[in-house]
């Protein structure tokens, strides 16, 4: 077992999260990593109503008995979303664990402090960790240039983003980018943090509800194959390399606007490619992990080999490192 403070903190077995993902959270997949002794989260987001997720949660106890946390992005959008309902769905789940992400985390503290929610804040920065800290999150999530989705506007990669938050935060770090195996678990421990937030890694597993080709394409792809879109926009996403998402590209460092671009990069369509498996239906996200992940497993089979692997790690090779003089 590798027993951290984020363990102790999120009532946990073992130091791994799933991170929230548009369209890919959904019961199957949080259940089973429950189930393996990792952290889950549901997409909140990805259900199109709050009385939905209360369905997919209620969806997910079936299948699991274990911990398991809910996912609330909070980003601009074209229609006002109903976070406030949301909340309540949440929190009158007995959902108690909660990762939000997006934008400050501040406006929604109060009500889950009251409601006894523990909240792990995704950012991707020192300064915004900071904020997260002081504001009262029990957690920070700190995405490296290397991740999927938005990754910021400062392109500092894990190496150097993990020791510097870990060196002046007090609460868990959790390290999120480029990690899908037990090497990176061991790195990201030995850079200051407290486990590991993967999403590309468990995209691509057997309980992992988008489509096969999807998976095929990622253990097919190495770390080159992603794009950065709304780079001139100053909303970088990180997202894979495909017709659609080379042509966002085009447009916008031509001068193009988000207007231009809107219909290219609608949600409908991203989620087209995960149901229907056709890989230039719309944008996707991948990160640059991609590079590192060649099967297809359960979750149950990542997770044990990961711990397996990363207790070996630590035990035998790095420890034989090591000697007298």
């Amino acid at each position: 077992m590798i027993r951290t403070s984020f363990t102790e903190t999120f009532g946990v077995r073992h130091p791994i999260v799933q991170g929230g993902m548009q369209w890919v959270g959904t019961a199957e997949l949080v259940s089973a990593v429950a189930n393996a002794g990792a952290l889950g989260m549901l997409t909140a987001l990805t259900q199109p109503t709050p009385e939905a997720l209360s369905e997919e949660i209620r969806r997910t106890r079936e299948m699991t008995d274990q911990p398991f946390g809910v996912n609330l992005t909070i980003l601009p959008s074209i229609r006002p979303l109903p976070y406030d309902e949301y909340r309540h769905a949440i929190v009158d789940a007995g959902i108690t664990v909660v990762e939000t992400a997006g934008s400050n985390p501040e406006p929604h503290m109060p009500f889950f402090r009251e409601h006894g929610v523990k909240v792990l804040h995704k950012c991707t920065s020192v300064r915004h960790a900071l904020k997260a800290e002081a504001v009262g999150v029990d957690g920070v999530s700190i995405d490296g240039f290397e991740c999927a989705g938005h990754p910021g506007e400062d392109d500092v990669p894990g190496l150097v983003l993990i020791p510097a938050a870990t060196r002046v935060l007090k609460i868990p770090v959790i390290a999120s980018g480029g990690i899908a195996d037990a090497q990176g678990l061991v790195a990201a421990l030995a850079l200051g943090a407290d486990g590991v937030n993967m999403g590309t890694r468990f995209m691509c597993t057997q309980e992992s509800q988008v489509h096969d080709r999807v998976k095929q394409a990622i253990v097919a792809g190495d770390e080159l194959g992603t794009e950065l879109i709304f780079r001139p926009l100053r909303n970088t996403s990180r997202v894979a390399s495909n017709e659609v998402s080379r042509k966002v590209v085009g447009i916008l460092e031509q001068g193009g606007r988000f207007e231009d671009v809107q219909d290219l990069v609608s949600g409908a369509r991203g989620r087209t490619v995960f149901t229907s498996g056709d890989l230039d239906a719309g944008i996707w996200t991948v990160g640059q992990s991609q590079g590192l992940i060649r099967d297809v497993p359960t979750v149950a089979e990542l997770v044990d080999r990961m711990i397996g692997e990363a207790e070996s790690l630590i035990s035998r090779r790095l420890a034989g490192l090591l000697v007298s003089t």
